[in-house]
C-alpha cells in the first residue's frame, strides 16, 4: 500500500488514519480491539487518540481511549506496526488543561502510562491556549523530542496566526516544528481550511490529517430526512448539513459511487486522499464491517472529471 511521508519527519503512514474516540464511548473494549486487528491487519498504521477521549461519555473521565489501545499494544505486542498519535490541551478537569511547559510535561507521562509504551509518534496541540506563548508551547515538545518520549509534534485547533508564530518561534529558536495539522475538513466544510490553512501546510511542508472526513457522518448518506436522525448519537447534528448544498453534495456522491461501484463514505474519503495537501483523513469506525467500507477508499483512482464533480461547491 502507497505510504506517505508527513512533513520532514521519517514518518510513514497509509492514508486512511483510524480515529479513536469512539473507543471507551459507543465501542467497548473487545470491539475496540477488533477494530484495531482489522485496521493494523489490512496494512494500516496510523491510530490517532487524545487524552481527552472519551471524558463525555457516561461514566468516563477521560483517558479511555488511550488505555485500551495500550490494553490492545500490551497484548498483541504490535507497537511497532503502529505509528501512535496522541493529543494534549483539552480540558481533562480539575485544572487538567492547556500547553504551558509544565503542564505538557505532565500530561505525557499520564499518556504513556495510559498507552503503555515509552514513546509517542506524533504528539499533538489538541487546542490551543492564547495565554501560552507559543515559544513555551514548542520548548515543552523540544524537552520530550530530546527526550525521546515523542518523535514528532503537531496542532490541531489553532488560528492561522498562531500556527505561522509556532512555526515561525520554531525556526528562529532552532527548536523542533510543527510537522502537521489535523484540521476539519471534508466536502462539506472546506472554505476555513482551503481558505486559510492550505497554503501554510503547502509552504510549510505540513502532513494534514483531517478529521470529520465524513462530516459525523452525514457524507456516508444515512441522513436524508428528518426521521434518519435518530439512527445515531450523532443524528442531532445533522440539520446544518441538510440544506441544498448538502444535498446536493449527496446527489454527486451517489453518482460517483454506483460509478465506481462503491459507496458514498468510500468516495468522499477518497476525494480527501486525492488532495495534494492532504496526508489522510482520520475516520473512525465502529465495528470491522464498517472499517472494510472505509478502508476501500485507499484503493479507489477517482477519475481528474470525478474529482472536479466533487469538487464543484
Amino acid at each position: 500500500m502507497e505510504k506517505r511521508k508527513i512533513g520532514n519527519t521519517g514518518i510513514y503512514i497509509a492514508p486512511l488514519a483510524l480515529g479513536t474516540n469512539v473507543f471507551g464511548w459507543t465501542i467497548d473494549q473487545a470491539r475496540s480491539f477488533e477494530v484495531l486487528d482489522a485496521f493494523v491487519g489490512g496494512g494500516f498504521n496510523l491510530v490517532d487518540t487524545a487524552d481527552y477521549y472519551s471524558k463525555w461519555g457516561t461514566g468516563n473521565h477521560g483517558g479511555e481511549s488511550e488505555t485500551i489501545i495500550g490494553n490492545w499494544l500490551k497484548k498483541t505486542g504490535k507497537r511497532s506496526q503502529v505509528v501512535l498519535a496522541t493529543k494534549v490541551g483539552a480540558d481533562m478537569g480539575d485544572g487538567k488543561k492547556g500547553i504551558s511547559k509544565a503542564y505538557i510535561l505532565k500530561a505525557v507521562e499520564d499518556s504513556l502510562r495510559r498507552l503503555r509504551t515509552d514513546h509517542i509518534d506524533l504528539y499533538q496541540t489538541h487546542f490551543d491556549d492564547n495565554t501560552t506563548p507559543v515559544e513555551e508551547t514548542m520548548e515543552a515538545y523540544f524537552q520530550l523530542i530530546k527526550e525521546g518520549k515523542v518523535v514528532a509534534c503537531g496542532a490541531s485547533n489553532m488560528t492561522p496566526e498562531r500556527l505561522k508564530q509556532s512555526l515561525d518561534a520554531s525556526r528562529q529558536n532552532n527548536m523542533p516544528t510543527y510537522e502537521t495539522l489535523q484540521p476539519l475538513y471534508n466536502l462539506y466544510d472546506r472554505h476555513a481550511y482551503e481558505r486559510n490553512y492550505e497554503h501554510i501546510c503547502v509552504e510549510n511542508n505540513l502532513g494534514v490529517i483531517c478529521y470529520f472526513p465524513l462530516a459525523s457522518g452525514f457524507l456516508t448518506g444515512k441522513y436524508r430526512t428528518e426521521a434518519d436522525l435518530t439512527k445515531s448519537v450523532r443524528g442531532g447534528g445533522m440539520h446544518k448539513f441538510m440544506n441544498e448544498r448538502g444535498f446536493h453534495i449527496l446527489r454527486t456522491l451517489d453518482k460517483t459511487a454506483k460509478e465506481y461501484n462503491t459507496t458514498p463514505a468510500a468516495i468522499a474519503l477518497a476525494w480527501l486522499m486525492a488532495r495534494p495537501s492532504v496526508a489522510a483523513p482520520i475516520a473512525s469506525a465502529t465495528s470491522v464491517s464498517q472499517l472494510k467500507e472505509l478502508m476501500s477508499a485507499a484503493e479507489i483512482r477517482l477519475d481528474e472529471e470525478s474529482v472536479k464533480a466533487l469538487s464543484l461547491d
